[in-house]
């Protein structure tokens, strides 16, 4: 996704974590702000600039994305008469198996 650059606003930051001396020696990190929607992420993962550069577009293209979805809306449906009709054929037809398996009434065993 190409993001116009007068919408992105790039800083290069210092992190601490896993990696040490070689981590805070320069601002490898990457963080970038959209300013139109003021989603902001980051990238520290890795130890090259470029990497991690790339690395936060992705995240910001699937921010975005996730940001501008919008479900379609759901239509109220009914079964129809026919799907009504089989439904209670089958419960009529497990009532009767059902019945078929007690046992007979007023007889005393």
């Amino acid at each position: 996704m190409e993001f116009p650059a007068a919408d992105l606003e790039v800083t290069f930051v210092r992190t601490s974590g896993p990696g040490g001396q070689h981590r805070n020696k320069r601002e490898t990190g990457v963080r970038i702000r959209h300013k139109p929607t003021g989603i902001v992420v980051q990238a520290t993962e890795r130890r090259e600039r470029p990497q991690n550069y790339t690395l936060a577009l992705h995240r910001l293209a699937a921010a975005i994305k996730r940001h501008n979805h919008r479900p379609k809306k759901r239509r109220p449906t009914r079964p129809t008469r026919a799907s009504r009709l089989k439904r209670l054929e089958s419960k009529t037809r497990r009532g009767r198996t059902k019945q078929a398996r007690q046992k007979p009434r007023g007889e005393d065993l």
